[in-house]
């Protein structure tokens, strides 16, 4: 319970006065002790203990009525997740708003999403406030801190509509102790809206410590007041775009693209898919096996320079998460640069090699000691099979990867102690007659991944006679029986570094038989294609500052877009811009209750997990307590009206007439 004039509350020892009024009025009479009335009070004794009941009641009536009456002035608010005892309002309270793609969910049985439904709650509790505290509105989006006059035009402030982007909830509670200490702000509430996806909590990160430790460290007091919107939504399923490579082949150019389609329910089945390409809609249908599928795309473009398309899927729980953006060129064609001294120069090359109108064109080969940063202008893979570069050639290779490139190493044979990302080559190992067996691999998703008809490479049927350690700790996407890695993957900038344990050498392995290393490269040598596009891609909300400076045009409304918070394909003089919302936002997982209530440690804190049927987070409830003091008056004045007369009263003597 809170008060908006917490004042009045200084009046509660008035609840003396009937107490003292009553004592008061028992001295006024002074008992005398007449023999003649004894008899009187001996048959009168067995109604005394009535008579001190009920001037006990009256006097608790007169107590309540004082109470009450105090309580009402002070106008109390009461209801929902906001009840605290005896709480005045706060000199400030800071709304921290989840505007993640996510907080889209529709609520099952109601014609609004989460994000709408915490708006309109927030509104009407923190309407009782605005006149007695300053609001300060903290969006996931934008996360800058500006005060509001109005609690009634939050939902429809440009700050809280819906967006495509992620959040992430320490930085926002960063902002909000920031502008605490800022504006040396005094008592204060933060109050949460969020439907506690773990993706935009990040439980784990050691953010969370430091920030309890320094809220706690302020002079004034904060709480902390959490809506959740975990009410149950109708079914959902996303899709988003993995990879994205162009092929020229014989028959023309193709556009291949690997779509990763998440539901909620694990459920066999298809999906219809709507394909824009350039403007054109086409339906497809996509076989989905379960919870998750990768599903395999590809798209005739003959001779075009480039273009854009979405793909979309029905409409559901969660339109935001329903839309996929990307977009194609071919001003760049992939071009691999192999990098070994030995005798396998021609197979890489051969594996390595880009197909184009007049046949394959092999790719380009260099000495180690003849290798230098210039031949990576061109590039989207390099195959390194030699000792690990140092010194400048190391710094060139990284800049190649964080912009897009792929880099992959072969084992040289020989153990060293150069690093490059921090990974390296360890002992070489021979498995003896029975080898090394690969026990599993990431089938969805990697070089390792299944063909576009669903097909398994043969990595089970891989004979690895010799292996070389890796060192280091990256994503391990194939290993042997034993736990080893083969093949292990560091993402760099928007660039990917792979380490592979064995050679396609008939003393290694039996990977020169090209069914592993041939598509193993040639994805590769399709995903580093993007280094050389002028086509940028980002993340909502991850856009670069230079790219934020330039006015965007969207291609599918022809109209200035916000490439920060919504998604899309757009356009600037001749550069491209594809936007689509984080990879995180379609991960479902939620952060348990009681995780949530341990991230705030101890700052006094509340959750309230918010229900369909809510109409309200709090209202003023004066009428209540108007209504029980005026019942406490009239219970008064029924005990303390006069007794009837049960029998007549004998009649009194007349005095004798003389």
């Amino acid at each position: 319970m809170t008060f908006l004039q917490p004042l009045i509350l200084w009046g509660l020892p008035l609840l003396l006065l009937p107490v003292i009024i009553h004592l008061i009025n028992r001295m006024r009479h002074r008992p005398r002790q007449w023999a003649a009335m004894q008899f009187l009070l001996a048959a009168t004794r067995h109604s005394t203990s009535h008579a001190r009941l009920r001037n006990l009641l009256i006097l608790l009536m007169r107590i309540l009525a004082v109470l009450t009456l105090l309580l009402f002035l002070a106008r109390p608010l009461i209801g929902g997740w906001l009840g605290w005892a005896l709480a005045a309002a706060p000199d400030a309270i800071l709304l921290l708003i989840d505007r993640s793609a996510s907080m889209e969910s529709s609520i099952a049985g109601a014609d609004e999403s989460r994000r709408e439904y915490a708006l309109k709650m927030l509104a009407d509790a923190a309407g009782e406030f605005e006149h007695a505290s300053h609001l300060v509105l903290l969006d996931s989006a934008t996360r800058q801190a500006r005060e509001i006059t109005t609690a009634a035009s939050l939902p429809r402030l440009p700050d809280t509509r819906a967006t495509d982007t992620a959040a992430d909830l320490p930085a926002m509670l960063q902002t909000a102790l920031d502008w605490l200490i800022e504006n040396e702000a005094g008592t204060a509430e933060i109050w949460i809206a969020s439907d506690l996806q773990a993706s935009n909590w990040q439980p784990n990160d050691p953010r969370w410590e430091a920030l309890v430790t320094a809220f706690d460290s302020l002079p004034q007091k904060v709480r902390v007041r959490l809506l959740a919107t975990t009410q149950k939504s109708p079914g959902n399923a996303s899709i988003s775009v993995a990879q994205l490579s162009r092929q020229q082949g014989t028959g023309g150019g193709e556009v291949r693209l690997a779509v990763d389609l998440n539901r909620r329910e694990a459920i066999a089945g298809t999906a219809t898919i709507t394909r824009t390409l350039n403007g054109v809609a086409t339906e497809l249908e996509a076989r989905v096996t379960g919870q998750s599928t990768r599903w395999r795309h590809r798209i005739a473009v003959g001779d075009q320079a480039g273009g854009w398309g979405k793909l979309e899927l029905s409409a559901d729980g969660n339109p935001r998460d329903n839309v996929t953006y990307y977009r194609y060129s071919d001003d760049h064609p992939p071009a691999a640069l192999v990098v070994t001294g030995s005798a396998l120069s021609p197979l890489w090359q051969a594996a390595a090699s880009v197909a184009g109108q007049s046949g394959r064109t092999p790719a380009r080969r260099h000495a180690p000691v003849d290798v230098t940063p210039a031949d990576l202008r061109n590039a989207t893979l390099v195959v390194w099979q030699a000792p690990l570069p140092e010194g400048e050639m190391a710094n060139a290779l990284q800049r190649f990867a964080d912009e897009g490139g792929r880099v992959i190493f072969f084992p040289p044979g020989q153990p060293g102690t150069a690093r490059f990302t921090g990974l390296g080559w360890g002992e070489k190992q021979t498995g003896g007659d029975a080898g090394f067996a690969v026990g599993r691999w990431d089938e969805d998703q990697g070089p390792l991944a299944n063909t576009d008809e669903g097909l398994l490479l043969p990595l089970a049927k891989l004979g690895v006679r010799q292996r070389q350690q890796v060192i280091g700790q990256a994503a391990v996407l194939a290993a042997f029986d034993d736990g080893q890695a083969l093949l292990v993957r560091r993402s760099l900038g928007q660039g990917e570094v792979y380490f592979c344990a064995t050679l396609p050498l008939l003393a290694w392995s039996e990977m020169g038989d090209g069914l592993v290393v041939v598509p193993m490269l040639q994805r590769l040598l399709a995903a580093g294609s993007r280094r050389l596009q002028r086509d940028s891609v980002a993340e909502c909300g991850q856009v670069g500052a230079g790219d934020l400076q330039l006015e965007w045009t969207s291609a599918e409304t022809g109209q200035r877009g916000d490439v920060q918070t919504q998604a899309g394909v757009y356009q600037s003089g001749d550069r491209w811009l594809v936007v689509n919302r984080p990879a995180a936002e379609n991960e479902p997982g939620q952060v348990e209750d009681g995780a949530v209530a341990g991230l705030f440690g101890t700052l006094p804190f509340q959750l309230f997990q918010a229900q369909r049927d809510d109409t309200a987070l709090q209202g003023e409830i004066w009428r209540l307590f108007l209504f029980m003091m005026l019942l406490a008056l009239l219970v008064e004045a029924w005990l303390i009206r006069p007794s009837l007369m049960t029998e007549d009263a004998p009649p009194r003597p007349q005095p004798a007439v003389a």
